[in-house]
């Protein structure tokens, strides 16, 4: 009697069953996964938060597919900030990235027809995309000395006319930045194909140390192309359960106006977002000028502890990345990244992920959260490392 995409495996995966076991036992757990920021000790001004939610415009329903002005207007403030002029009929407000998602999805895509994704990357993807019956096509990120597109690859798979292409700035887990050059290779390709971009700039503000030089402009600027990109409250302001998201719609003037018409239509039908949100938006993204220094220098910090026990004659060491919550390690391939991280939980207390959950080609790699607190990283982290060194004899 179910529909056939929802047809998943439910039950749970062995990482996630043994973590729920161990900690009903009352074993200790370091959580090297953590990503929510409301659980990782930063500090929150609850005082702004909720006068920020005190508006007495919430109080009155006055639907706008849009969002309200006052809160489209802080996010072109947003945006004027990081050198990008928008306007206020470009924003719609959605209640999530995912449905931000969703809607461009439904926007673009009959059913059956294809969008280009990145390999790897999020695995919320495949599942964002089966819900709105349109399939995932993968272009390789390849790796030396930094991420990058796999252009011929891309190109590739642009010629068979997909209806879009999402580019992740900066990449998750790998957390790299698309550089100019491949910005215009984006759009060059989307271009000649008639393809649109979907640009997620969710974690478009974390630059690592050192990597200033390597953040790429937003893409809200980029007029070439039909392009649609996402942010939210969620890693801007660090308040994902403020569920309060945004699509910001660029391009050339007639299919901009088309695109804008019928998204305007897709809200309509939905109109998710909350009142107070809504009209508290402008408060709750100033707290990014609060929240965002506290997470880049946790970042940091869990940077320099990586770098103090991974050494460039370590069985362990890191992928290179410029931005965003996340560090990819490569580990010894003498056993899958499933077994290594079941291993790391079982015998060290060690919750990481394995590099299969973000599709990553080969073996070798595991992901861990850049902003648990420093302490239970470390100690995770000094954990990972004596197992590592014992399991391959130096």
């Amino acid at each position: 009697m179910f529909s056939k995409r929802t047809n998943w495996r439910l039950e749970p995966n062995e990482l996630t069953r043994i973590s729920r076991e161990r900690l009903r036992l009352g074993l200790p757990l370091a959580d090297l996964t953590e990503s929510n920021p409301t659980q990782c000790g930063f500090r929150y001004d609850a005082t702004t938060v909720f006068a920020a939610l005190h508006q007495p415009d919430a109080l009155e329903y006055t639907p706008d597919p849009r969002g309200p002005l006052t809160a489209r207007q802080a996010v072109i403030d947003y945006y004027s900030e990081r050198g990008a002029e928008v306007d206020a009929s470009q924003i719609f407000l959605t209640a999530s990235t995912s449905e931000a998602y969703s809607f461009v999805f439904k926007l673009l895509a009959n059913p059956g027809e294809e969008i280009l994704t990145p390999q790897p990357s999020y695995p919320l993807f495949d599942f964002l995309a089966r819900l709105n019956d349109v399939r995932c096509a993968p272009y390789p990120l390849t790796y030396e000395e930094r991420w990058s597109i796999d252009q011929p690859a891309f190109a590739t798979r642009a010629a068979l006319k997909p209806k879009a292409a999402v580019v992740v700035h900066p990449n998750n887990p790998t957390g790299s930045f698309v550089h100019p050059a491949e910005a215009g290779f984006l759009v060059e390709q989307c271009r000649k194909h008639s393809m649109a971009l979907i640009a997620d700039e969710v974690f478009g503000d974390y630059v690592h140390p050192g990597k200033q030089d390597r953040r790429a402009p937003s893409f809200a600027a980029e007029n070439g192309p039909l392009v649609f990109t996402l942010s939210g409250l969620s890693k801007v302001s660090a308040l994902p359960q403020m569920k309060c998201s945004w699509i910001v719609v660029s391009g050339p003037p007639d299919r901009r106006e088309q695109a804008l018409a019928r998204l305007e239509v897709i809200a309509d039908t939905y109109l998710s977002v909350s009142a107070p949100v809504a009209c508290g938006l402008a408060g709750l993204l100033a707290m990014r000028h609060s929240l965002q220094p506290q997470i880049i220098e946790r970042i940091a910090a869990n940077l320099r502890c990586l770098a103090g026990f991974f050494g460039p004659d370590s069985a362990v060491n890191r992928f290179e990345a410029e931005g965003g919550w996340n560090a990819v390690l490569r580990v010894p391939a003498i056993r899958s990244d499933e077994a290594w991280a079941i291993r790391l939980l079982c015998e060290d207390g060690i919750l990481v992920h394995p590099g299969h959950f973000y599709d990553f080609a080969q073996e070798g790699c595991l992901v861990v959260s850049l902003i648990p607190p420093t302490p239970v990283f470390e100690e995770g982290i000094r954990k990972l490392a004596a197992r590592i060194r014992q399991d391959v004899g130096g």
